[in-house]
């Protein structure tokens, strides 16, 4: 059976790349299964792209809010309709199990509902005038052209925390998916296009980061970047921008941690953090990577861990019995074996797994067991650094002030979590964890579309994404002063 090519959507046209040259999608359960080939895009694809955008921003942006809105409901409705096949072609693509792609898709259909409602509001503010006979209010305004590069892990999600807001806000998009998981962004563009969205409003180019990814972030037509991703890609993105004087908001990394006290729920503990830290394989920006646990129960709630985490299945996510899934590809299992070599060299004890898995029919995939270490020290590199990966590290703690202080001790600031009974200390948790976003028992994982999501320190740049925090990424305020006294009248001068 052949394998099936896809083209690049560029001003409501699909057209293949001016390069001629095609990459393959692998499925990273069999290396084997090529899931399609999509265009290796370069730098005159990316400005026909933009070229493209920026003619249909005008127009885009005189539509009425509400119609844009409409336009997105609509393609809400059809992603539940398509629900089914876009998981299972996204579990094909990028490998986590079926449950967990169905709820990627329900993340993307959840914010069209979110913003399609927000084409109704797009609220600004009202305030009073210091002078008589004048009017203030702010109203918000679209960037422009805006230029989106979404990751691998949340192939649909993603992207719609992204497009959905800046298509409601008027803005015109570019979209640069990851090479990995090219297929879903097709899929979700596509429905772009059926439900009436016009030519050039949304630009589609695959290809690498060198190829693609850079041509877009140095085009001085694109008005604004929103990249999502690693740290050591996103810093490259804020010098690109910076040197532009260019808005860009940055999703990044995270070294998340769950604190469990001592007078904690285990059993729910212990499913949170299984959940956290080996849901996705560990390939999630708010994945659980530390556990923090007060020592008086450091024992009882290593063995549960380390018990219930040997009951996990490993394989093909489209299993429905399947409870882990591969990594994304041959060069992220060989960083998360290289880290768990570096986790022994350290001193850390090597409590379950720690290598590749390739038996039961996970010979042909990048499959990686679930890994706990034990005795990790706070300043170890496997508890400061993101490896992004199925990698725990458990920690001990003295009391709730040195197990704050320990998951603050961190580069990243996305996301945390407490497990306590003690409600006065889930209140000091919440005020002092340094993390954008703070559960009380409940895992890291499990961010809803209707709060803001991103992080401090080194996991962004102060922006957030999906909530009504999204439209202040994509629109531009402009405050409105109406005069209507017939006269001059001088703010801060006249009396």
């Amino acid at each position: 059976m052949a394998t099936k090519s896809y083209k690049n959507f560029i001003g409501g046209e699909w057209k293949t790349s001016s390069s001629g040259e095609t990459f393959k999608n692998i499925n990273p359960a069999n290396a084997k299964d090529v899931v399609g080939r999509f265009q290796q895009s370069n730098r005159k694809d990316v400005n026909e792209a933009v070229s493209a955008a920026r003619s249909a921003f005008p127009e885009w942006k005189k539509t009425p809010a509400p119609k844009r809105g409409e336009i997105l409901y609509r393609v809400a409705e059809k992603l539940v309709k398509h629900k089914e096949a876009l998981a299972q072609d996204m579990t094909r693509e990028m490998g986590k199990v079926i449950k967990e792609t169905r709820g990627d898709v329900q993340e993307a259909i959840d914010m069209g509902y979110f913003a399609a409602g927000e084409g109704r509001r797009l609220t600004g503010e009202t305030v009073p005038s210091e002078l008589t006979d004048k009017f203030c209010m702010s109203v918000r305004m679209p960037v422009g052209v805006v230029a989106a590069i979404t990751p691998w892990n949340f192939p649909l999600a993603i992207p719609s925390w992204k497009l959905f807001p800046a298509l409601v806000a008027g803005n015109t998009v570019v979209i640069k998916p990851a090479s990995d998981t090219p297929l879903s962004v097709y899929h979700f563009v596509k429905i772009l296009e059926e439900e009436g969205l016009p030519p050039g409003v949304v630009n589609y180019v695959t290809g690498s980061g060198t190829g693609a990814g850079a041509p877009l972030l140095d085009h001085p037509k694109v008005d604004m970047v929103s990249f999502t991703g690693s740290t050591e890609t996103g810093r490259v993105v804020a010098g690109h921008c910076a040197r532009q004087m260019k808005p860009y908001s940055l999703e990044m990394g995270g070294k998340n941690a769950i604190l469990v006290m001592e007078d904690a729920d285990l059993n729910l503990a212990v499913e949170g953090v299984i959940w956290g830290a080996f849901g996705t394989t560990g390939q999630r920006c708010t994945a659980c990577s530390r556990v923090i646990v007060h020592k008086k129960v450091l024992k009882k709630f290593t063995n549960l861990l380390v018990k219930r985490t040997q009951e996990l299945k490993l394989g093909d996510g489209l299993n429905e019995k399947i409870d882990v899934g591969p990594l994304v590809n041959e060069a992220q299992r060989e960083k998360v074996h290289g880290y768990c070599k570096i986790g022994v060299d350290e001193g850390a004890k090597l409590l379950l797994g720690g290598k590749p898995h390739r038996a039961g029919g996970c010979s042909n995939g990048f499959f990686f067991k679930p890994t706990i270490f034990g005795d990790v020290a706070p300043k170890m590199r496997i508890a400061q650094e993101e490896i992004f990966g199925p990698v725990l590290s458990i920690i001990s703690c003295r009391n709730l002030d040195h197990g704050i202080k320990i998951v603050n001790d961190s580069a990243f600031g996305l996301s945390s979590s407490l497990y306590t009974q003690d409600v006065n200390r889930a209140f000091q948790a919440i005020e002092h964890l340094d993390t954008g976003i703070t559960y009380i028992n409940s895992s890291t994982i499990g961010a809803e579309i209707q709060l803001p999501f991103g992080g401090t320190k080194g996991t962004g740049n102060g922006h957030r994404e999906a909530g009504t925090a999204a439209l202040e990424t994509f629109t531009e305020w402009k405050s409105v002063y109406i005069d209507y006294s017939g006269k001059l009248q001088k703010a801060q001068i006249d009396d």
